[in-house]
């Protein structure tokens, strides 16, 4: 349940709420916007409970959350979170242009992407070091080697860094090279690994799984929020259907749906929903117009020698003239990009 207090209601008046709350046994997240305090508990509550706390000083009223995503959900936490990555921020009025090559490969290849993204104006440069693939014979990353790399890379740029995070052992060792910790369609329900990234002081980025329910997707974000982390950033990737002329098929609806239910920011990633790079564009354009926070591009210096994903990749000239076009429908969308 949600318990809204007065505007203007004292700190004094807070503390006894939150106290009560604790002496019933409930986890408290406090939520002070600009006009009211919102007080979320998580626990079993009882009409005692409740009714008892309307009548403290300060309370406007208690509010059940029926949502089983209770601190994801946009009734605990009614404005839009913003994850703040020092001079970048995703969320708000701001709109993020994530890109990059799929797999970081060497130096020279990742140096010409990031040089290429910088140059364009997006801000955070994305690569894979640890890639899970559906082949065992399939490149596997570069693993440490790639992490240096993409550390390298932004020493050289002062791009962020954003890169996937396959299992618990390796969060220390990538959260030390990387600014955003992602989390993999196949990883979404691997709860073990949600609940210690909700330990890290990075922010996460959350890819929905491949056939996952709107719902499912939120509930892992919960996994992250109701363990300490608040700076989730959700992906909409594409989803598993009947249709075979794309990769995926990307779920624009899941946008709006998403920012009605949720307050966390959103962005989506159309190469890995379409799988050709002829359609990323079209896509992106209409991910910002529905109303996402960002989008995740692939870009590779050459497309043709990528050893990941090369059709769904853009060439260093087609990202600058999507950047131009993407820039022009942010403005539409009042956002700075």
């Amino acid at each position: 349940m949600i318990v809204v207090m007065h505007r203007g209601a004292s700190a004094p008046e807070i503390d006894a709420v939150c106290q009560r709350l604790s002496n019933a046994g409930f986890t408290l997240h406090l939520s002070q916007g600009v006009e009211r305090t919102i007080i979320g508990a998580v626990g079993e509550k009882s009409r005692a409970t409740v009714s008892g706390l309307e009548a403290l000083p300060g309370v406007e009223k208690v509010v059940p959350i029926l949502q089983p995503y209770k601190l994801a959900g946009r009734d605990f936490h009614q404005e839009d979170t913003v994850v703040n990555l020092g001079n970048v921020a995703i969320g708000g009025n701001q709109c993020q242009v994530f890109a990059g090559p799929c797999a970081v490969e060497s130096w020279e290849q990742l140096l010409e992407a990031a040089l290429v993204v910088k140059e364009s104006g997006a801000n955070i440069l994305r690569g894979g070091a640890f890639k899970p693939r559906s082949s065992p014979y399939s490149f596997q990353g570069l693993e440490e080697q790639g992490l240096k790399l993409l550390a390298k890379a932004r020493e050289a740029t002062g791009l962020k860094i954003v890169t996937e995070v396959l299992d618990a052992a390796n969060i220390e060792r990538i959260g030390y090279y990387s600014d955003i910790l992602q989390v993999g369609a196949r990883n979404m329900q691997n709860f073990y690994l949600l609940r210690e990234l909700a330990k890290v002081d990075r922010p996460v980025l959350l890819k929905r799984g491949m056939a996952a329910t709107v719902e499912e997707w939120l509930m892992a974000a919960e996994y992250l929020v109701s363990g300490g982390n608040d700076r989730v950033i959700l992906c909409e990737r594409g989803i598993r259907t009947f249709e075979t002329a794309t990769r995926n098929t990307l779920d624009l609806s899941a946008i709006p749906v998403v920012k009605q239910l949720s307050h966390l920011p959103v962005i989506v990633d159309p190469s890995h929903a379409t799988g050709k790079w002829q359609l990323v564009g079209p896509l992106a354009r209409a991910a910002i117009a529905a109303g996402a926070d960002g989008v995740m591009i692939e870009v590779h210096p050459h497309p043709a020698m990528a050893l990941c994903d090369g059709p769904q990749s853009l060439t260093p000239q087609n990202f600058t003239a999507l950047m131009a076009e993407l820039r022009a429908v942010a403005r539409v969308m009042g956002k700075q990009l």
